[in-house]
């Protein structure tokens, strides 16, 4: 059986920790939503809508990874994206200000680093498979 490199086999476990992270917080959001409607900030249809959301993606994301698929590089760098707009957004929008800004804004930097790096290996890897198998018409 060919083994997928270390650094995948991390991004596989990065991605299935930030979906269950989610997963848990959009089942605390429904089992939680009258607590949270009185004493949040933020909608609980917000907290809902966007667990749902990001445990959806990382389900692709980590079928896709796992089968070797090309849009999966390009879905990674997207979702990586967005989910770093959704998390700043949040935490400026909604929560109150935390005095461990600069340490959140080092681990993001790092994950993203480690995500470019991750994808241009997956982007390789999908180019060299399609180069090894060209289709015949």
């Amino acid at each position: 059986m060919n083994r997928p490199p270390i650094r995948v086999t991390l991004l596989l476990w990065l991605v299935l920790t930030l979906s269950a992270w989610n997963g848990l917080r959009l089942w605390t959001a429904l089992i939680w939503h009258n607590v949270l409607d009185e004493f949040s900030a933020e909608q609980v249809s917000t907290i809902i809508i966007s667990g749902a959301v990001w445990i959806a993606t990382g389900i692709i994301l980590i079928l896709g990874i796992w089968q070797k698929k090309a849009w999966a590089a390009k879905l990674l760098l997207g979702a990586s994206a967005g989910y770093t707009v959704w998390y700043w957004s949040e935490r400026l929008i909604w929560q109150t200000p935390h005095p461990n800004w600069l340490f959140a804004v080092i681990v993001n930097l790092g994950l993203l680093a480690f995500i470019l790096f991750t994808t241009k290996k997956l982007t390789r890897e999908a180019h060299e498979r399609k180069n090894e198998n060209p289709k015949v018409d």
